[in-house]
């Protein structure tokens, strides 16, 4: 049985972040708390979200660390109840959309944090949070219509958070503040929407509208991304990127795989502060070539979707468009060592988003997936 569920209202242009004080009033939030990171402190885009409010936010967390932890949501929300604050503002990429849903759990919910954890199926004790407002500033999680958030815990574990009362109340995507994102960033975080589009399409979970949804986004990335790495400043390229990192998000309702997991596991080692698009876009032609021949329907509709032959290996087009548009190929290059691999291998066999995964994954063949992107 098929239970399929779409999402959260959004405001999708540019010039987009101008109605954030009409979209405040509707939600009744007259105090509202801004979550963003150091970056967009530092270069202006906090100050062009204030100036579009008319007014000093009740308060301001602008620690967001590149992978959000539980240490910074609990500092946030210290910060918040000060603040007497009645509504979040997430400014950011999915680090600080995943802080910001954090810090709704924690100033709505007892106990330990890490109860609510997807791995322990914390989701039945995830309720109401503060309505949130999230502000997308990159084009790759979609986590303002998501229904999860991934938060590294004090225990070390990378977790995922997911419910339904995590979907933002309302998005707002300006495709306008992501012209300044560097080709890097641009290129790893379309990476990331990229990943989610296939292994959402590829995902064993039956959600026919959600699959059309992610086969459309991964037509968009591939067309338009390259586009976006070499011109940041085309307007039309930056609109499609934000549009396929939004579609990415409403097809993985219907779950992911193995390359989330595994780029989960490796996320979690924290001196080497891996991003997670790019750990994505490295794994995941290693994924499809596992995969390859165990669901060739779905492999053609993606073909078609990407305008390729018919016959052509999708794994080996994924890994072109990674050296077209500068990312690395493999994770050593990244800094990975064999020496982190037994403590993420237990991490990322027991990660949600192995469930969903197209081919059922053991132990062995995440040895095996491990290797060949490495």
């Amino acid at each position: 049985m098929a239970v399929m569920n779409y999402l959260t209202p959004c405001i999708f242009d540019f010039g987009a972040v101008a109605q954030l004080p009409k979209v405040l009033k509707t939600l009744n939030i007259s105090r509202p708390f801004v979550v963003t990171d150091p970056g967009l402190k530092a270069n202006g885009l906090l100050d062009k979200l204030i100036a579009a409010l008319g007014e000093a936010p009740a308060g301001v967390f602008a620690d967001t660390p590149a992978n959000p932890t539980e240490a910074a949501a609990r500092r946030a929300a210290v910060d918040y109840r000060a603040a007497k604050a009645d509504g979040i503002v997430a400014l950011g990429g999915g680090s600080s959309m995943d802080l910001a849903k954090a810090l709704g759990l924690m100033v709505t919910h007892e106990g330990p944090f890490e109860r609510l954890g997807g791995t322990v199926r914390g989701a039945r004790f995830i309720t109401k949070i503060p309505p949130l407002v999230a502000v997308p500033t990159t084009a790759g999680t979609g986590s303002e219509v998501s229904v999860g958030a991934v938060v590294i815990l004090d225990n070390g574990r990378k977790e995922t958070f997911v419910s339904p009362f995590l979907i933002p109340t309302q998005a707002i995507c300006d495709p306008e503040l992501t012209l300044g994102l560097p080709p890097m960033l641009t290129a790893a975080t379309g990476m990331d929407a990229m990943t989610h589009c296939i292994e959402a399409v590829l995902s064993v979970v039956v959600h026919p509208p959600a699959e059309a949804i992610g086969l459309d986004g991964a037509e968009r990335a591939w067309k338009w991304l390259p586009v976006a790495v070499a011109d940041g400043s085309n307007r039309d390229a930056r609109w499609h990127m934000m549009m396929a990192s939004f579609q990415g998000a409403l097809a993985f309702v219907k779950g992911l795989g193995v390359v989330h997991s595994l780029s989960h596991a490796l996320g979690r080692v924290q001196e080497l502060k891996l991003h997670h698009g790019t750990l994505n876009a490295v794994i995941l032609p290693h994924s499809l070539a596992m995969i390859a021949g165990h669901a060739e329907e779905k492999f053609a509709r993606i073909r078609r979707a990407l305008d390729l032959a018919s016959d052509a290996d999708l794994a080996a087009a994924i890994s072109d468009l990674n050296k077209r548009i500068g990312l690395p190929s493999s994770l050593s290059q990244m800094g990975v060592t064999e020496a982190h691999w037994p403590t993420a291998r237990e991490y990322a066999i027991s990660d949600i988003a192995t469930a969903a995964n197209a081919i059922p994954f053991d132990g062995e063949k995440f040895d095996e997936l491990f290797k060949r992107a490495f």
